[in-house]
């Protein structure tokens, strides 16, 4: 580097030009090692004015940050929070994995609640059992039903009925016949005597009911009843031996209370008097037992039908049946094996004829017998006629207490 000659007013000859770029000594540079070396060069402010800045501030250090930079972004670091431990997420991971076993565990029942009645109605066997149009009563408010026990033995095998005590093939005959109605007013079970003396068509006068049904079937029993009643029945629903002994087991038995003791070997019936449970078989035998109903026979045994079918609803439809999935699944399937509806009869309707079954006694309903006026369950003309117009107008809240009676007999 060269020298600049003495005497020009810059460092004294021999020292080198301050290079300011490069830290080395030159002119108008102070020399290396002074304390102005570092010194900072004054700015000027507005007016011109060099300004001092403060030579002794220190400026505050900044954390690094993982970028490297001494400014975290955003704004001024805070203390980092630590990770909680792993055990605390556990913790707080298990409410959430048992709602959700809870959650699957609904579903899984809901679907179960809903495919076991359709998969039910699946199997339910469907006849053409309603007459044609023609000399038919007009439609009525309400719903009616005729309710069949069928006393055929199709379904039964040999050794099942010899145990029940059915008897062998006999062809078809009905055991029960009873007619529910729904509507506005109270739900109504009304029994008819199988050896009603009534008019069939075809077959002229002087017939008991019964026939009707083994000589046309249930077309045939139904346009007997319609004629007789002037009442419209717009569903048709018949049981069997087997499927009624199947539903009375599928919901673990029911309470009949025999008012005597009865003994019947035919039906193979033995027990004591007074309320108690019995299971299908004997409440099949405490139904259809002909011998041991001495003081009203027929009538008594209808009374005993009633209670029996409706013990069956009450208990069908009890909270238990949904909250044990094994005795909902088993009624849903020996009801199924057990019923025969009429073609155009919905799961809907047959859902109704379930619930009302339900409420047929005390204040929620009525059960009734036929009007007679003897024991030969003759039909009494002025009573009954006045009873089958109030089901016809779909008044059961307006029928008085002597008319609706358990035997059908007048009261007192």
């Amino acid at each position: 580097m060269a020298e600049r000659p003495p005497g020009k007013g810059g460092p004294e000859e021999g020292t080198p030009e301050y290079d300011w770029l490069y830290g080395k000594g030159g002119k108008g540079s102070p020399p290396a090692g002074s304390a102005d070396a570092t010194r900072m060069v004054p700015t000027r402010g507005r007016s011109g004015e060099p300004e001092r800045p403060d030579e002794t501030r220190v400026m505050p250090a900044q954390p690094r940050t993982s970028s490297g930079s001494g400014r975290p972004p955003g704004g001024p670091t805070r203390p980092a929070t630590p990770a909680p431990p792993p055990r605390a997420e556990k913790q707080r991971s298990r409410p959430r994995f048992r709602f959700g076993i809870v959650k699957l565990l609904v579903l899984v029942w809901l679907v179960f609640m809903l495919a076991v009645p359709f998969w039910a109605w699946s199997k339910v066997d469907k006849i053409d059992a309603m007459p044609g149009d023609e000399g038919r009563p007009d439609e009525q408010g309400g719903n009616t039903y005729l309710i069949v026990g069928s006393d055929s033995r199709d379904d039964l095998t040999e050794a099942e009925r010899e145990e029940l005590g059915t008897g062998g093939e006999v062809g078809q005959r009905t055991d029960t016949i009873m007619l529910l109605h729904t509507g506005d007013g109270p739900n109504m079970l009304m029994s008819i005597p199988r050896d009603s003396i009534v008019a069939i068509p075809g077959y002229g006068e002087g017939n008991k009911v019964n026939a009707a049904f083994a000589y046309g079937g249930p077309q045939l029993l139904i346009r007997t009843l319609e004629n007789e009643t002037g009442i419209r029945i717009d569903d048709y629903i018949e049981i069997g031996f087997g499927g009624f002994v199947g539903m009375v087991d599928a919901v673990g038995g029911v309470q009949i209370c025999p008012r005597t003791a009865m003994k019947d070997p035919d039906a193979n019936l033995d027990i004591p008097k007074g309320c108690q449970e019995a299971d299908g078989k004997t409440a099949l035998g405490y139904a259809r037992s002909r011998k041991t109903y001495a003081e009203l026979g027929d009538i008594d045994r209808a009374r005993a039908q009633r209670e029996v079918v409706s013990a069956i609803g009450d208990k069908a439809l009890s909270v238990w049946t949904f909250l044990n999935p094994v005795r909902y699944y088993q009624l849903a399937m020996a009801s199924s094996g057990s019923f025969s509806v009429s073609e155009g009869t919905s799961p809907i309707s047959l859902g109704r004829f379930a619930l009302a079954m339900t409420r047929v006694d005390g204040d929620s309903g009525l059960t009734c017998g036929v009007p007679i006026q003897d024991l030969a369950v003759t039909w009494d003309e002025e009573r009954s006629e006045e009873l089958f117009s109030y089901i016809r107008e779909d008044d059961t809240a307006s029928i008085p207490d002597s008319l609706c009676t358990p035997s059908g007999m007048p009261r007192g």
